[in-house]
């Protein structure tokens, strides 16, 4: 069907723009004169250079504004505000470039004599075709439109995304109207069409929590592995690199859960925007060392071997 619609469209077309040439060409002669292909070449070679130049400006403006929003801080003002300055002008210049090299095309065909009545007219006949055959099309589009209105993640951003073809995570590398591409933790460019975004979950935004989860055993006193946690983290409160990942200083919530086994304690700590992970790793390495040092009890891991003079820290 669609298909069958746009090729009446063309042919329609073509068959306009043919007749309209064959009509001009006995009384238009002289158009095609080495002086008017003189001055085509000159107008031409003229905008076909301002077209390159402002490309290029473009092109570089995005590159500019994504090293600036990388160099920016996460916790300050001035790194969302980059990020989102960065989204922006690779939406804009991608609109812009399409833009001028549409007018140069048609600069082009109008040179030629080409009408361009037709083509305006015939627009709006493959628009409703396309309206009909390419609902996914207008939903990425509009759904691509409302993301970077809302400003729901920008290029830069450490996103968790729930799609409709299952979970995306990583860093935002591109965002344009119809797609974002998502670079992964191992690497992998994942090309998500924006339509099919269900949940964003941004973790570039505000502040980030650290969370470790320390598991001792049943025999332990409480207050006694509560009081090695608080004298560690009173140690690692300004040490670097944990200092400049942190808005607060970390803490300890005491026995969240209790198992056949073992109780688990809570240390948390409020970190700056995507360094909650590199908080998490470091507070989990100091911890162990800790309670090894002081000789605290932990239990085995569920389905581990315990190696002989081994510590079993159940982290």
């Amino acid at each position: 069907m669609l298909a069958q619609v746009l090729a009446q469209v063309v042919a329609q077309v073509v068959a306009q723009v043919v007749a309209q040439v064959l009509a001009q060409a006995s009384g238009d002669v002289a158009r095609y004169s080495a002086e008017w292909w003189r001055d085509l070449g000159i107008r031409l070679g003229l905008a076909l250079a301002l077209a390159l130049i402002a490309t290029f400006l473009l092109r570089a403006w995005v590159r500019r504004s994504e090293r600036r929003a990388q160099e920016a801080a996460d916790d300050s003002m001035e790194g969302p505000r980059r990020r989102r300055l960065a989204t922006i002008a690779g939406l804009v210049s991608a609109t812009l470039q399409v833009i001028i090299w549409i007018t140069i095309g048609f600069y082009v065909l109008a040179a030629f004599g080409v009408p361009l009545g037709p083509l305006f007219a015939s627009a709006g006949i493959a628009g409703v075709a396309l309206g009909f055959g390419a609902q996914t099309l207008v939903k990425d589009t509009l759904a691509g439109l409302f993301i970077a209105l809302e400003g729901q993640f920008d290029v830069g951003d450490v996103i968790d995304l729930e799609t409709e073809g299952g979970p995306v995570s990583g860093t935002i590398e591109g965002l344009t109207l119809r797609i974002t591409s998502v670079r992964q933790y191992d690497g992998t460019l994942s090309i998500v069409p924006n339509g099919s975004i269900q949940v964003t979950s941004n973790k570039t935004r505000g502040w980030g929590r650290a969370i470790v989860d320390v598991r001792v055993a049943l025999s332990e006193d409480p207050d006694r592995v509560r009081q090695a946690l608080d004298d560690l983290l009173a140690e690692l409160a300004n040490e670097e690199p944990l200092g400049s990942w942190l808005r607060e200083a970390p803490s300890v919530l005491g026995v969240v859960q209790l198992t056949d086994v073992a109780q688990v304690v809570r240390v948390v700590a409020q970190t700056r925007p995507g360094n909650r992970l590199e908080a998490e790793r470091f507070l989990r390495e100091r911890i162990t060392g800790r309670i090894t040092e002081q000789g605290i009890k932990v239990p085995p891991v569920p389905g581990a071997l315990t190696q002989p003079g081994g510590s079993g820290v159940g982290l």
